[in-house]
């Protein structure tokens, strides 16, 4: 039978490859004597088996906090010295019916089958972040399984902060301009029309600003039905766009080139990178293992794109320094930085380091976008609504005027 596989081969590549064997068990154990670990196997021709979605904004899938508290008791368990597989018997009898307890009795019952505990989660890959298993594997090989995920907690609650940090300081200025659009879309399409017959009864000519503010209320009120109708398209169109990799891409990189924000994202987009590939260097992992994880754990799919292609340097023998300035989405700074962590033998606190400079410089950032923003927010609604209110009064006072005459 023919098996596609997923496979740790010994120079800590992670591939996909098609393997034949009588059963899942000699082909395991045909992998083992050559050094290869085997994460996932699955019969050629079959579906790969339904998993929840990774944990991100933009699906539905396990929220992190609930998997943070999963591993906070995991850890918790572990260290009171109760075995593996005890205290995941004792987490899921307290467990709520959901994706997230399927995931986990199935994690249960392979364990139980003899399979480790980071093979277990492997086989949910979609479900969680590929640092996961990968953390738990080296917990696994030193026999701090325990220590291992206390770190992994420590990287999700820190990548966690700094995303509601960044989410808290924007909402504001989010908000403020959907109330200034819909301020003057109540004024063009119920308000002002209301005065265009009135303004007909007074027989004054209008000024060139009411004439211009008529002129787009009536074409608002005429075509809204085909507006909404092109705008609702047009997000659709997007929407379907955006999930293809070119187009993921492209719009990714578009966000890094607006203005004041697109340094904040890239800077967010470095900070995870470093982070990932510290929390997995510090448990052990090989640096190219490390970096190929770590490129996964980026979300801005335009610095993946730049940062992935690298990984031929280290695979060359390369520093690692060089692949990030080859990448040329990496900060000299940054790199400066990695090469003195990379000579003093200390990479992974470097690396945290580096991290915890670039969240520094997003949340400097962010208060200083803010600081702008919010001013030009209100000067522009102000001037908007006066634009409107002046080109309403300016044919009463013209009329007023005339029949004083």
């Amino acid at each position: 039978m023919q098996y596609i596989c997923r496979l740790g081969m010994p120079d800590g590549r992670v591939v996909e490859d098609v393997r034949r064997a009588v059963d899942e068990s000699a082909l395991r154990a045909e992998l083992e004597k050559q050094g290869i670990h085997l994460f996932e196997a699955r019969p050629r021709g079959l579906p790969r088996r339904l998993a929840v979605p990774a944990l991100s904004g933009k699906k539905k899938g396990i929220p992190v906090q609930r998997f943070l508290v999963f591993n906070q008791e995991l850890a918790s368990l572990l260290k009171a010295g109760l075995p593996l597989l005890q205290a995941l018997d004792l987490m899921l009898e307290r467990m709520e019916k959901g994706s997230f307890r399927d995931i986990l009795t199935d994690v249960r019952d392979r364990v139980k089958n003899g399979q480790e505990l980071s093979e277990a989660f492997a086989v949910h890959a979609e479900s969680f972040p590929r640092l996961y298993p990968a953390s738990l594997k080296a917990g696994e090989k030193s026999g701090e399984l325990e220590k291992v995920i206390r770190r992994f907690i420590r990287y999700l609650k820190l990548v966690t902060d700094a995303k509601k940090r960044m989410v808290s300081a924007l909402m504001y200025p989010a908000i403020l301009i959907g109330v200034s659009l819909a301020m003057i879309l109540v004024l063009s399409i119920l308000v002002v029309p209301r005065f265009k017959e009135f303004f007909r009864a007074l027989e004054v000519d209008l000024p060139l600003i009411t004439r211009i503010t008529l002129g787009i209320s009536t074409a608002l009120v005429t075509n809204l039905p085909i507006l909404v109708a092109a705008i609702a398209v047009g997000l659709l169109f997007f929407q379907q766009w955006k999930q293809t990799a070119d187009g993921g891409i492209t719009l990714d990189r578009w966000k890094l080139s607006l203005p004041l924000l697109g340094d904040v994202l890239h800077r967010f987009a470095l900070s995870e990178f470093c982070r990932s590939l510290a929390t997995l260097l510090s448990g052990g992992i090989p640096l190219l293992s490390s970096f190929e994880i770590s490129c996964d754990a980026v979300g801005n799919r335009y610095v993946r794109s730049k940062l992935a292609p690298t990984i031929k340097v280290i695979r060359e023998g390369g520093a690692f320094h060089r692949a990030l300035e080859e990448s040329g989405v990496v900060s000299p700074l940054a790199v400066d930085m990695v090469k003195v962590g990379e000579a003093t033998g200390a990479l992974d606190e470097m690396l945290n380091s580096v991290s915890d400079f670039l969240d520094d410089e997003v949340e400097t950032r962010t208060q200083r976008i803010l600081s702008v923003i919010e001013p030009l927010m209100l000067v522009f609604l102000g001037v908007i609504i006066s634009v409107i209110l002046i080109s309403i009064y300016l044919p009463l006072f013209s009329a007023m005027s005339q029949s004083k005459s």
